[in-house]
């Protein structure tokens, strides 16, 4: 059994009902009295030079960089709901430099490449630090770094050996760790300094909505797009929804988890549920109790991950943010609003919370909510391009999009530009990951997976044949 497994049998069910009693069932960052007010829908024939399909991080991004790049353009932007009502809105708020999902993934499926992706993707964050302190933005934007925690005695071992062949990482044995952070499950830690943010997801999309805004861009919510229509070859593209069109020269597509408008590029990702718990809000001497004064984001090294950090309300009290494990592959790739709750998640995660920390018992959740995020078998976005390539399309981010997303957008804006850079050089823009099965053969794919992934946790993290065999082919499940 792994440490959390313990902490599922050992913590009664009368303690985990208590501690998730009334939880509001709804993403806590847009439980917010700041949301701005919805715009109003695209009504009537338009046009402009740059249509933006997808209101998260993708496409604000997109528009905000292609506004900076030419003052001039005229650009719109289309949401089929509420700006960062999905991934964007709702995730754990680490804005990561890494645009691979990892070192390990990205030496393994880029090797060649690794290097350079890994400086552009420091270059990325540093420049996501310098828009927000530019344009002022309120996001909670906070360089904190990352502690990648232990909780297996093996993993101590692989965090040593980590750390002697990084000067970015620095070993904490567990009576250091203990000083950072207080928790009897740590046992050592490797604090990574730089590449990680911390950010309030959902204010950071009002942001940009504010900036983009103030640069010209329009925006159109509850605009969802039904499909595009060429111009012939070299024309411009018809962007429609149900009660208008936008006649655009060029088309950026950052529509995440749900279905591609370059219908090829569908069999490419899948939608994946992840869940959260918020905290209540801490007392000083419950904060005291934990340590925690760095305020760095936490991950753990199991396959089956939990992510954590702190969280400052619109009071100025501490909250945390309890997140991760399960990740949850419906039959058909469906997206369905009711699974968004998971009841069976959010128990695992209070237990694994409360044992986490058992000095905080009786704190209690105030939210619990889960999304969908897309994910690709490479586990770090790909792109295509459609129609003599006026339009461009990225998706396949696996839950690390707040950083990546805007890297993205900067590669969208190349791609149609027509004009070869350095990113779209990279086999990084060029190649694509390999395609998902069908069903049947995708869910019962995810189902062992997901048993092999927890399997391999109680075997001090060594893989079986299936995930093997996964990761030999290219379709390894990663965490």
């Amino acid at each position: 059994m792994t440490t959390f497994d313990r902490a599922e049998a050992d913590i009664s069910g009368a303690r985990v009902a208590a501690a998730l009693a009334g939880a509001a069932a709804s993403p806590y960052w847009l439980d917010d009295p700041g949301r701005p007010d919805a715009l109003p829908p695209l009504r009537g024939n338009h046009t402009a030079d740059l249509a933006v399909v997808g209101g998260g991080y993708t496409g604000l991004w997109t528009a905000l960089l292609a506004k900076e790049r030419d003052p001039k353009r005229k650009v719109v932007l289309f949401e089929g709901k509420r700006l960062g009502w999905a991934a964007s809105g709702r995730n754990g708020g680490f804005c990561e430099a890494s645009l691979t999902h990892g070192e390990t993934n990205g030496k393994d499926r880029l090797p060649h490449e690794y290097p350079k992706l890994h400086k552009l993707g420091l270059e990325n964050l540093r420049e996501i630090g310098e828009t927000v302190r530019r344009y002022g933005m309120d996001c909670d934007y906070e360089e904190t770094g990352v502690l990648n925690v232990a909780t297996e005695p093996h993993q101590v071992t692989e965090l040593e050996q980590a750390a002697a062949g990084d000067s970015g990482l620095e070993f904490l044995d567990r009576k250091a760790l203990q000083e950072e952070v207080k928790s009897p499950l740590f046992l050592a830690a490797n604090y990574e300094r730089e590449g990680t943010a911390i950010v309030s997801p959902a204010k950071l999309v009002w942001e940009l909505r504010r900036v983009v805004l103030a640069l010209g861009v329009t925006i159109y919510e509850n605009s969802p797009v039904r499909g595009l229509e060429a111009d012939g070859a070299d024309g411009g593209i018809t962007v429609k929804t149900d009660e208008g069109s936008v006649y655009a020269q060029r088309v950026a597509l950052g529509t995440n988890a749900f279905p591609a408008l370059i219908k090829r590029d569908r069999f490419y990702t899948v939608p994946v549920y992840d869940y959260a718990l918020m905290t209540n809000p801490l007392t000083d001497e419950q904060l005291d109790s934990i340590g925690w004064k760095r305020r760095q984001g936490i991950t753990d090294l199991n396959n089956r991950f939990h992510y954590s950090r702190q969280v400052t309300d619109a009071d100025g009290r501490t909250r945390i943010l309890y997140g991760g494990y399960d990740a949850v592959y419906n039959y058909g790739g469906r997206i369905k609003k009711e699974y968004d709750q998971r009841d069976e998640t959010f128990e695992k995660l209070a237990a694994h919370f409360i044992a986490t920390y058992p000095q905080l018992e009786g704190l209690g959740f105030s939210h619990k909510w889960g999304g969908v995020i897309d994910t690709c078998t490479r586990f770090f976005s790909f792109f295509d391009t459609e129609h003599n390539g006026r339009v461009a399309h990225a998706a396949g981010f696996t839950g690390l999009g707040v950083g990546a997303t805007r890297y993205a957008a900067n590669v969208l804006l190349d791609l149609l530009s027509g004009e070869e850079t350095e990113r779209t050089r990279m086999d990084f823009v060029k190649k694509k990951p390999l395609p998902f099965p069908p069903e049947p053969f995708a869910s019962f794919g995810a189902k062992v997976s997901l048993s092999e992934m927890a399997r391999a946790d109680r075997n001090e993290g060594k893989r079986g044949l299936w995930l093997k065999t996964m990761d030999a082919v290219g379709l390894g499940f990663d965490s």
